[in-house]
């Protein structure tokens, strides 16, 4: 049975985010869907619930999972979900996780920094979204660059998001992971603070830094995230 992918997107970004990713799995032969969680994307308008990102993701997951194995990949607010997921106390039907730029405790100095930052940026007058693609458009490959906002912003979802994001307990999550995990941070990634302490806790994962990058490891270094991508699903072939 073909290993199945799933993949999570970050905050106020949406499915989208993952076209290359998307394109090469295909490429390879191998099943994807690519999730939009509530407030989100194609979602945008509802209530953003961690409820319904969970229920979100497991029901992508249990589909998946009738197919194959099931690898799940989340990036930033997506792998601290996926976290909190495949860690639960009924382990879900996950072969293996990749976890990209998520390696932050939400709650604390961290989370009231990011929090006090997106605010300033939504109280500009085009909600900071200029600013956003000033940034973008520097830091992008142009194969990418039209991904990470095709499917909007959604900015009326993020303080919901990240008020919710304080509830987890990745800690005690991530000490019940027993399956192969990755956690894949850009060099340059501001939510690395806590990399020692994840690594503490999940002394069998595998930490991936890929050099002169930022948060959007995911789309700034598009070929390097799907090579990774690839030791995954290798790693999981092989033991099935």
């Amino acid at each position: 049975m073909a290993v199945q992918v799933v993949l999570v997107h970050g905050i106020r970004t949406s499915s989208t985010m993952w076209r290359a990713q998307v394109a090469r799995l295909r490429d390879r032969g191998t099943p994807v869907a690519a999730v939009d969680l509530p407030g989100h994307g194609t979602r945008r308008g509802e209530v953003f619930s961690l409820d319904e990102a969970f229920a979100t993701i497991d029901g992508a997951v249990r589909d998946a999972a009738r197919l194959g194995p099931v690898l799940l990949v989340g990036h930033s607010m997506g792998g601290l979900l996926g976290i909190e997921y495949v860690g639960g106390e009924d382990r879900p039907p996950v072969a293996g996780f990749v976890a990209a730029s998520c390696t932050s405790l939400p709650r604390g100095i961290g989370l009231s920094a990011y929090s006090f930052f997106t605010r300033r940026f939504d109280s500009l007058p085009d909600r900071g979204l200029g600013l956003t693609n000033r940034m973008l458009d520097r830091t992008l490959p142009p194969e990418t660059r039209p991904d990470f906002g095709a499917g909007g912003y959604a900015f009326d979802a993020q303080d919901t998001a990240l008020s919710a994001l304080a509830e987890l307990d990745v800690v005690a999550a991530l000490r019940r992971i027993d399956v192969p995990l990755w956690f894949v941070n850009g060099q340059w990634d501001q939510l690395r603070m806590n990399e020692r302490v994840f690594l503490t806790v999940a002394p069998h994962a595998e930490l991936i830094v890929v050099p002169r990058t930022t948060h959007l490891v995911t789309a700034m270094r598009p070929r390097v995230f799907n090579a990774l991508l690839e030791v995954a699903l290798t790693t999981i072939e092989a033991s099935t």
